[in-house]
């Protein structure tokens, strides 16, 4: 029986069919999953990393304006709380059996004593958090400290105080080292293409200069505000009840460098009338928002400075290493000639809040000038801070050479002036001083951090060298704090001297590194991973520090030859002037 050719030409349209229902699906797949006609790889590519660098800058001005208001808050508190507590009126009526006067000076020596232990923890505890975690952390203890203030009692100040105490080197040392970073990653995001910044390989000495200097004095611009926005308790609040100068400055004979202490004769009333208690926690809880707003800009805003597996390589190379290698660091001569200039920073920022504010300014104008001295002291450092923008441009020496010039002649002015008790004609003078105090003060905090990013560029480093300059800071904030009953001669005497040895010290230093002498670097250890994952699966650990084929490269341009003690030497001098 004979099939019916119509069935044979039925099957061959069905495969026909079939074969161009298959050509039509690959089409559409094709189209769904190829490249569209539009794309354009390399403007993608150029729209990704603008995003990237964006976000450094988003993370810079984040980090900046959470240090702001985490300072500010701290010290208008601080401030606000001590004048209160002066008021024998205000401890009698609110707090007769408590000894407040007690307490303050246990809050004062709890934050300035423990910073001492801080060279033994801050590398750790930087390591083990990480660099955003540290800063997260610090602050968020800075705000446990305005939190301690809503009930005032010995064991909610002092604890909190003891606390700060703790946080005061690892915040700014974290801070400090994120900037660095941040800089560094501006640079990698900006020349993307480059063939080291593909390898994440260590970039050219001297290539993220740039983008240090502006985001350091970024930083610094807004780190100087924290001054002013420390006043807002007092200028909105707390004047309101003040005595005017003829009642506090009644039994005030001597100012300036003729004083001897702090404001010798002032009168114990200071408060004409005493603030609500509703009042008061309508403040504290103000200072409270910010700095909870401070812990949300860090939490959010700010993005990790290391990639996750530079945090996994940082920790690895052992925790007794850590704890070693700021010491070992020391031995560089580069930091030891800087250690008089961070000992001279901290001496300054704290006399000029002190020293200069009570024993000249408020001797001669009255409690109820000190928020503006101090706000023109404050906006003049902080516009003043952009000053370091000429690193660009001229040689590094300048702008701290020019601070230093600009503080050893207001010292000298001030060694020679006792100006007058409650005598109203003197305020432009002292506004003048307070804002030449603050260009100083701006030149030298922005140029030394400036110049430690830029002779210490290894991410290994970064956090190790801003805890040893944190660390000397807060030693010389101590040593003004033992010194308050001395004469003010003495004060500025010592001052003016270690400005000189800062200044001298520094000039050493510069010599040195243009002879080409070379200096003492601890080697790194390589990471020891205790840990099998994905990203040791290979033998020879591919992805540790310097183990692409650069790593011995590397360590030979830094670190050229092992030094008996272990420590190495730099081989040539151009490495040695970054």
């Amino acid at each position: 029986m004979e099939k019916d050719p119509s069935c044979y030409q039925d099957a061959a349209k069905t495969v026909v069919g079939d074969g161009l229902d298959t050509e039509g699906t690959e089409v559409q797949l094709d189209d769904f999953v190829g490249a569209h006609p539009n794309y354009n790889e390399e403007e993608e590519e150029q729209k990704y990393f603008r995003r990237k660098r964006l976000g450094v800058v988003k993370n810079v001005l984040a980090a900046s304006l959470a240090g702001m208001l985490t300072y500010g808050v701290y010290l208008g508190l601080l401030q606000m709380q001590l004048i209160l507590h002066y008021d024998e009126t205000y401890r009698e009526v609110k707090y007769s059996n408590i000894q407040l006067e007690d307490i303050d000076r246990k809050v004062l020596m709890g934050i300035n004593i423990t910073p001492i232990a801080a060279l033994l923890y801050t590398p750790v505890l930087i390591r083990f958090f990480g660099t955003k975690w540290a800063m997260f952390l610090a602050v968020g203890i800075y705000a446990l400290f305005v939190s301690s203030n809503y009930w005032e009692r010995y064991y909610t100040l002092v604890p909190s105080a003891v606390a700060i105490g703790v946080a005061i080197v690892p915040l700014w040392a974290s801070m400090g080292n994120y900037i660095t970073r941040m800089a560094q990653k501006y640079y990698e995001y900006v020349n993307y293409k480059e063939e080291h910044v593909q390898e994440q390989q260590r970039a050219p000495r001297g290539a993220c200069n740039t983008y240090i200097i502006v985001f350091q004095t970024i930083f610094y611009v807004c780190f100087h505000l924290s001054f002013v926005c420390a006043q807002m308790p007092m200028l909105f609040f707390l004047n309101n009840y003040l005595y005017q100068l003829n009642h506090t400055l009644s039994g005030v004979k001597h100012c300036g460098t003729l004083s001897h202490g702090m404001l010798p004769g002032f009168n114990k009333t200071v408060l004409q009338s005493l603030p609500r208690s509703i009042n008061l926690i309508i403040v504290e809880s103000a200072l409270m928002a910010a700095a909870f707003l401070a812990m949300l800009m860090v939490l959010v805003l700010c993005g990790s400075a290391y990639r996750p597996t530079e945090e996994i390589d940082l920790r690895s190379i052992g925790w007794g290493n850590i704890f070693q290698l700021p010491f070992k660091h020391m031995r560089d001569y580069r930091l030891r000639h800087l250690l008089p200039s961070f000992i001279y920073s901290g001496f300054e920022v704290l006399f000029v809040c002190t020293g200069f504010s009570l024993n000249y300014g408020v001797c001669a104008l009255g409690l109820e000038k000190l928020a503006y001295l101090l706000m023109a002291y404050g906006f003049s450092a902080s516009v003043c801070s952009n000053l370091a923008l000429c690193m660009l441009r001229l040689q590094r020496q300048i702008p701290l050479l020019a601070g230093a010039l600009i503080h050893a002649a207001l010292l000298v002015t001030l060694f020679c002036w006792a100006p007058e008790p409650r005598h109203l004609v003197q305020a432009p003078l002292l506004y003048a001083i307070a804002m030449l105090w603050g260009t100083g003060s701006a030149l030298n905090k922005t140029s030394i951090s400036i110049l430690l990013g830029m002779m210490y560029e290894d991410k290994e480093r970064q956090d190790f060298i801003f805890t040893i300059y944190h660390w000397w800071q807060a030693l010389a904030i101590f040593t003004v704090y033992l010194w308050s009953g001395l004469p003010m001669k003495a004060k500025l005497s010592i001052m003016l001297l270690t400005l000189a040895v800062a200044v001298g010290s520094y000039l050493w230093m510069e010599h040195k590194l243009a002879q080409h002498v070379a200096y003492r670097l601890p080697r790194i250890p390589r990471p020891r991973h205790k840990m099998h994952g994905y990203r040791y699966l290979e033998e020879d650990d591919s992805d540790e520090t310097g183990s692409e084929g650069d790593g011995g490269k590397d360590n030979d341009d830094e670190h050229p030859a092992e030094a008996t003690s272990g420590d190495e030497l730099p081989k040539d001098g151009a490495d040695q002037l970054g």
